[in-house]
């Protein structure tokens, strides 16, 4: 496929392509607009998506705002509208598979993304949060697996997000943005939860606090373990001492006679250092 490299919109959109995306489409500089969706195409997405210089350094087009392409399929004429300015990959409903080039997501002027009704696999990459521009993004229908990651919730510009039907799992993360898309974005991930799903079933544990409280609470059981067998033992000695005293004759004679010599040496005492006191 011989291509300008002076192409900058490319839609091939609805038509019966089949085979695999041809690479040098993602060879050109200047393209800022490219739909390939409702073919039959498959494989997996070039990896060298980032030679499309055009969406990661912004320059304003020739093309007047709101340009408009006459098409021409199925014995009818459609209108299509192109902004210059609008940054766009359609690559939707077609058969492709495989992991998403990373370079796709490192496009930071792309504005919307569309790879829905496809068999990609893989994870989404942290590095989507630097797609500061994007306003439409499209990841429904494929299986996709993983966490949303956080990096997302500073798409500050998302107006459409649509992830439903894939196998994502875990909390959607806290954003502005993402909790203001309907929940109808997020269907279809039955291990997905959060706002604004709201159906986390699984408690939430703050690691900060979790281990102290356990600790605090193995600190009071042995303190108590401590102070019951302090009270036990305690009470144990008591009354074998004062039970062996009472309850055998010999012994409690003995602790009585005892307690008389002591009584009387103290008397004693008690008398002589008395009298002395009185002659001094």
């Amino acid at each position: 496929m011989n291509l300008s490299q002076k192409l900058e919109v490319v839609i091939l959109r609805a038509n019966q392509f089949e085979g695999t995306i041809p690479r040098q489409l993602f060879n050109l500089p200047y393209l800022f607009h490219l739909d390939l969706a409702l073919n039959k195409l498959s494989g997996s997405i070039p990896e060298c998506v980032y030679n499309l210089t055009d969406m990661v350094t912004f320059e304003e087009e020739e093309l007047p705002a709101g340009t408009t392409i006459e098409l021409f399929t199925k014995g009818q004429d459609y209108m299509y509208r192109v902004s210059p300015k609008r940054r766009t990959i359609d690559l939707s409903a077609n058969s492709l598979s495989g992991e998403v080039p990373l370079e796709l997501f490192r496009l930071v002027q792309l504005q919307t993304l569309n790879l829905s009704h496809n068999n990609l696999i893989g994870t989404i990459p942290k590095v989507i949060g630097g797609m500061k521009n994007m306003e439409s993004l499209d990841l429904s229908n494929n299986k996709f697996c993983g966490e949303i990651p956080q990096s997302m919730s500073v798409l500050t510009f998302l107006g459409f997000l649509n992830l439903s039907c894939n196998n994502l799992n875990g909390k959607i993360p806290t954003g502005t943005q993402l909790q203001r898309i309907n929940a109808s974005s997020y269907i279809g991930n039955p291990k997905l939860c959060g706002a604004p799903l709201n159906n986390c079933t699984m408690k939430e544990e703050n690691p900060k606090t979790a281990t102290p409280s356990t600790k605090n609470e193995d600190d009071d059981s042995i303190k108590e373990s401590l102070y019951l067998g302090m009270g036990v033992g305690f009470a144990v000695g008591f009354w074998g001492i004062c039970g062996s005293l009472f309850l055998i004759r010999k012994w409690k004679h003995a602790y009585f006679r005892f307690v008389d010599r002591v009584r009387d040496k103290i008397y004693v005492t008690l008398i002589v250092k008395l009298n002395r006191f009185k002659r001094n």
